[in-house]
C-alpha cells in the first residue's frame, strides 16, 4: 500500500479490479451478515489462503465514514496477536478487505476440547491479550468490543497463539482521550459506558477482566435475562467469586481480576500494570487441573458451536484438513456469535448496542430484539 492512513475514499491504497475472482478462487462462505459476507479464498498467483470481507458499495451509502474508519484502524495494526489486513481491492460494485485466515478455531471450543487446563493456561492466554491491547493503546486505538468470541486461535497446534479479531467498533482516540459513543456487548462492557460517561482505554481493561473471570470458572460475572437488571449489576460492579466454582482458584487470580474489574476507571489497572501483576508476570498462577469444572460451565453457558454462527471456524478447520494445509495460515476478521440462555447462570448476551461504527458480525442471539448490525 502506497500511502499512510488518512487518504480520501478513492486513495491509492485501494487496488482497482474488474473481477475479484480473476485474482482469488472463492471457497466456502465463513460468515454472512445483513450487508456483507466473509469468504474463504485462495489467491491464484501464490496459492495462499485468505479471508475476504466482501462489502457491496450500495450497503455503504451514508456509512462511508464508518468503513473508512475501520480500514484506517486495520491498516495501522501490525502485531503477532492481532488479525492483519493484508490488502484492499475495489471493483465498481464492491469493496474487498483481504484478511489473514485463522485455522485454529474458537477460544472456548479449544478449552472444552482439552483434557487438561489450568490457571497457568488462562494466565498465558490473558498475557497475549494484554500484550496486544497494550499495543493498540500505545497507538491510541481502543478496541471497545473485546470478548471471548473475538479471540481465535492462529493454528490447530496445542501451543498456538491467540489472535484478536473484529475491529468494527474500534476507535482512534482523539486528542481529548475520551469517547462517548455507547458501544460494545452488554455483558462485557464497562460501567462508565453504560452510565453514558466519557470513557477511554480503561474500557478494554475492564473487558479483559471479564474474559479472565470466565476463563477461570466458565460462566460470566454478570448475567440476567432482564437487560436493565444486567446493566444494574454492571453499573455497581456487583460480581462475586462464587463457591464452589472459585474454591480452587488462587487469591492472586482473584486479585488480578479485581484490579481490572474495578468500577472506577481511574483506579482500574492499565494494561501495563496488569502485565506486571504476579498472576501474569510471576509464578502465582496455579498448575492444578480445573478443566472438568470450567469446561462443564462453558458447555452450559457458551454452547456456540451448536447454534447459528456469524463466523464458521469449523469450516476453516475442515477445509484446511481437506487441503492438508492445517497450520500455515494467519487469522480472520470475523468471529462467532453467542446465544443467550435461560439458565440461572447464562452467557452475557452477545449483541452490540448503539454502535455507530461498522460492526463486523451479525451475532444477535435467537429472538433478540436488537436490530441487525452491518456485518462481516
Amino acid at each position: 500500500m502506497a500511502k499512510e492512513n488518512g487518504e480520501s475514499s478513492d486513495g491509492s491504497w485501494k487496488k482497482h479490479v474488474d473481477d475479484i475472482k480473476k485474482i482469488f478462487d472463492f471457497k466456502e462462505v465463513l460468515g454472512t451478515g445483513a450487508f456483507s459476507e466473509v469468504v474463504m479464498a485462495r489467491e491464484k498467483a501464490t496459492g495462499k489462503m485468505v479471508a475476504i470481507k466482501c462489502i457491496p458499495k450500495k450497503a455503504l451509502k451514508g456509512k462511508e465514514t464508518s468503513i473508512e474508519n475501520e480500514i484506517a484502524v486495520l491498516r495501522k495494526i501490525k502485531h503477532e496477536n492481532i488479525v492483519a489486513l493484508e490488502d484492499i481491492y475495489e471493483s465498481s460494485n464492491h469493496l474487498y478487505l483481504i484478511m489473514q485466515l485463522v485455522s485454529g478455531g474458537e477460544l472456548f471450543d479449544r478449552i472444552v476440547e482439552k483434557g487438561f487446563y489450568t490457571e497457568m493456561d488462562a494466565s498465558r492466554l490473558i498475557r497475549q491479550v494484554l500484550d496486544a491491547v497494550n499495543y493498540l493503546h500505545s497507538m491510541g486505538i481502543v478496541h471497545r468490543d473485546l470478548k471471548p468470541e473475538n479471540l481465535l486461535y492462529f493454528s490447530p497446534h496445542d501451543d498456538s497463539k491467540i489472535m484478536i479479531s473484529d475491529f468494527g467498533l474500534s476507535k482512534m482516540e482523539g486528542t481529548g482521550g475520551v469517547m462517548a459513543t455507547a458501544c460494545g456487548t452488554p455483558g462485557y462492557v464497562a460501567p462508565e459506558v453504560l452510565a453514558q460517561k466519557p470513557y477511554s482505554k480503561a474500557v478494554d481493561c475492564w473487558s479483559i477482566g471479564v474474559i479472565a473471570y470466565i476463563l477461570l470458572c466458565g460462566y460470566p460475572p454478570f448475567y440476567d435475562e432482564n437487560d436493565s437488571k444486567l446493566f444494574e449489576q454492571i453499573l455497581k460492579a456487583d460480581y462475586e467469586f462464587d463457591a464452589p466454582y472459585w474454591d480452587d482458584i488462587s487469591d492472586s487470580a482473584k486479585d488480578f481480576i479485581s484490579c481490572l474489574m474495578e468500577k472506577d476507571p481511574e483506579k482500574r489497572f492499565t494494561c501495563d500494570q496488569a502485565l506486571q501483576h504476579p498472576w501474569i508476570a510471576g509464578d502465582t498462577a496455579l498448575c492444578k487441573n480445573i478443566h472438568e469444572s470450567v469446561s462443564r460451565q462453558m458447555r452450559k453457558n457458551f454452547a456456540k458451536s451448536k447454534w447459528r454462527q456469524a463466523f464458521n471456524a469449523t469450516a476453516v478447520i475442515r477445509h484446511m484438513r481437506r487441503l492438508q494445509l492445517g497450520t500455515s495460515f494467519g487469522s480472520s476478521i470475523s468471529s462467532s456469535s453467542s446465544v443467550s440462555s435461560s439458565q440461572s447462570r447464562g452467557p452475557a448476551k452477545s449483541q452490540s448496542v448503539d454502535c455507530a461504527p461498522l460492526s463486523l458480525k451479525d451475532c444477535d442471539p435467537p429472538n433478540s430484539s436488537t436490530s441487525p448490525q452491518i456485518t462481516s
